[in-house]
């Protein structure tokens, strides 16, 4: 009974997370927490002599919360820093809908040697 109930939770934390795939090319050493990352929406261009590192897309795995835009955009910092990348760029965005509640996305990840702070870039919503 134990190892059911215990399934069952598992499932549900599990299910209730956004499904992620990502995939790092290059690895780069991990920023730290203190380390500049520029979020670039679709109309943001990604400098010059940024090297591109990976991809990762945000789906609705059914049960999915807290999968809003700036909360996928939080998850995809912490990919990035863990493998080196400073700048999330956004190359599709699909808004909720009657078929998903979640926002859907397809990120890229890039290396910039330049201040990213200095990029025209989206700011987070905190709330």
């Amino acid at each position: 009974m134990r190892i059911t109930l215990s399934i069952v939770a598992l499932f549900f934390m599990v299910s209730c997370s956004p499904k992620i795939t990502s995939s790092f090319d290059t690895k780069h050493p991990a920023l730290t927490a203190e380390d500049k990352v520029a979020f670039l929406d679709i109309p943001h261009k990604v400098p010059s002599g940024a090297k591109k590192t990976g991809t990762a897309k945000f789906g609705d795995t059914g049960f999915t919360t807290d999968c809003g835009f700036d909360s996928n955009l939080i998850k995809a910092r912490k990919a990035a820093r863990e493998n080196g990348a400073n700048i999330v760029k956004v190359v599709r965005k699909k808004k909720p809908d009657v078929w998903s509640s979640c926002y859907r996305l397809e990120i890229e990840f890039y290396f910039y040697d330049g201040d990213v702070s200095r990029l025209e870039q989206y700011q987070l919503q905190i709330k």
